[in-house]
């Protein structure tokens, strides 16, 4: 039996999908998460074989969670995404991720790639691997995207300093320098463009 986890913030979905994909014979969930939190804790107190994340879960995405539950043990993850951002691809590859779909594959087709990630394989969305192949490369350094990150969730000038441990001017240095890359008008546009390449 493949043991899994299955996370995702919207019930209905995480619940179809887990009575579905518990039908399979060699299928069995062992834990189902709503946040990030919630997966990587589940995760440690069952020891499914197989994690399968949505990538946009609170408090931190998916991807976050992929990595803590990685660091801990070697469950693979398989994670589910709406927005397949090319960027954020790169991103799962160099995090360990073993599978990378969107959220209109069937069950029956996911059934199949937990099969072929359990057995060591790796699986990528044809599509989201073509838009990663023509994806420009990120202008903003790590510094930025980092501040850039913390902004996202709306923080101040002095919470994001406090957050990445840097001074504010330094924060807004780092700020400005990503604004001026990216063209954008404000931190907040900054930030978003950064998500939508999938850079952060």
């Amino acid at each position: 039996m493949i043991r899994l986890l299955i996370a995702d913030d919207e019930d209905l979905l995480r619940s179809a999908l887990a009575a579905l994909l518990a039908l399979e014979d060699d299928l069995e969930v062992v834990a189902e998460a709503s946040t990030s939190t919630d997966a990587v804790r589940l995760a440690r107190e069952h020891r499914p074989d197989i994690a399968v994340l949505d990538l946009e879960m609170p408090p931190a995405d998916g991807l976050r969670a992929a990595e803590e539950i990685r660091s801990a043990s070697p469950v693979r993850i398989v994670l589910v995404t709406r927005h397949a951002r090319p960027g954020v691809l790169r991103r799962a590859l160099a995090a360990g991720v073993s599978g990378f779909v969107p959220k209109t594959t069937s069950a029956a087709r996911l059934a199949e790639i937990i099969r072929d990630v359990a057995a060591g394989r790796r699986y990528v969305d044809p599509d989201i691997a073509a838009s990663a192949l023509t994806e420009d490369d990120c202008p903003l350094t790590d510094r930025e995207l980092e501040v850039l990150r913390v902004s996202r969730t709306g923080a101040s000038v002095n919470e994001i300093a406090a957050q990445v441990h840097l001074a504010p001017g330094t924060v807004r240095n780092y700020l400005s320098a990503a604004m001026a890359k990216l063209n954008a008008s404000s931190r907040h546009a900054a930030a978003h463009r950064a998500w939508e390449e999938g850079w952060i």
